[in-house]
């Protein structure tokens, strides 16, 4: 199953203006969460911690983020 990002994408852009800038305050490489956005890694719970402070999200917040199923279209 892949996880759909888009919502998390559109917060980032919100909230830090770029991908890159996103990955700075993350402490984290671009091409790490490039990857980690396009599912080629998995956040891990550490990160998701810090992804919600960075982006002034709530506990509540994470599975519409982080856990949403992408859904193929036929």
């Amino acid at each position: 199953m892949s996880l759909d990002y888009r919502k998390l994408r559109g917060r980032i852009v919100e909230i830090c203006g770029t991908q890159a800038e996103f990955s700075k305050r993350m402490g984290r490489s671009q091409k790490t969460i490039s990857l980690k956005l396009n599912g080629k890694l998995m956040f891990d719970q550490k990160e998701i911690d810090q992804a919600i402070s960075v982006l002034q999200l709530t506990h509540a917040d994470i599975p519409g983020y982080f856990f949403s199923p992408e859904v193929k279209s036929i």
